[in-house]
């Protein structure tokens, strides 16, 4: 069984299943996270949906280059989570199917090209702190505890 995190489901309200993928990223005891400012400032695991016909792991090459300008290797699937939210940037409600990897920042090729969007670098206690989606607070710690979520 997938683990839930957040909010509820309404029964009355529909919501549209969305895929992503999202990544824990640490280098030297660090986390890398990104910071998008709107509709809610918000820190984030880098990741995001998975686009028709794309893989969670081409996805997640692209989101991660988009929203950190970083490119990353060694990906290793811990786990997945469902979320049900609003996602206003699409204006929908959605069941957001998240999957987690972990893997290595290899090299920064620029800033961030994701609108709205910057990379921090955090101290792995402050990144755990900061994250807004309890679902990724919780994989992020399991992560640096060593221990993958099981789906």
């Amino acid at each position: 069984m997938i683990p839930r995190f957040g909010h509820t489901p309404r029964r009355a309200r529909r919501y549209r299943l969305r895929p992503g993928a999202y990544a824990v990223l640490i280098r030297d005891g660090r986390v890398l996270l990104t910071h998008q400012d709107a509709p809610d400032p918000e820190f984030q695991l880098p990741g995001g949906g998975i686009d028709p016909g794309e893989g969670a792991i081409g996805a997640l090459h692209r989101e991660v280059l988009e929203e950190t300008g970083w490119t990353i290797s060694g990906l290793c699937r811990i786990g997945a989570y469902r979320r049900f939210c609003y996602m206003p940037d699409y204006g929908m409600w959605a069941e957001k199917l998240c999957s987690v990897w972990t893997g290595r920042p290899v090299l920064r090729r620029a800033a961030p090209t994701e609108p709205g969007h910057s990379a921090h670098w955090l101290a792995a206690s402050e990144a755990a702190r900061r994250l807004a989606d309890p679902g990724a607070r919780a994989f992020l710690r399991d992560a640096l505890a060593g221990r993958g979520r099981r789906i």
